[in-house]
């Protein structure tokens, strides 16, 4: 599954947040920890889900 991830500039981090999924968001000092962090977090988002059925 492809999701869109958007990137824009804080006021001292980089934001990242999948658009599919806007409660999924994370921040990183470049793209590439953006990108690394966004996968963690997806990751969690989604184990959260399934323990909850």
């Amino acid at each position: 599954m492809k999701f869109t991830v958007l990137i824009s500039k804080g006021e001292e981090f980089l934001i990242g947040r999948i658009k599919e999924i806007p409660s999924v968001m994370t921040q990183g000092e470049t793209i590439n920890e953006v990108m690394e962090n966004i996968s963690d977090a997806l990751s969690l988002y989604a184990q959260d889900s399934f323990e909850s059925y």
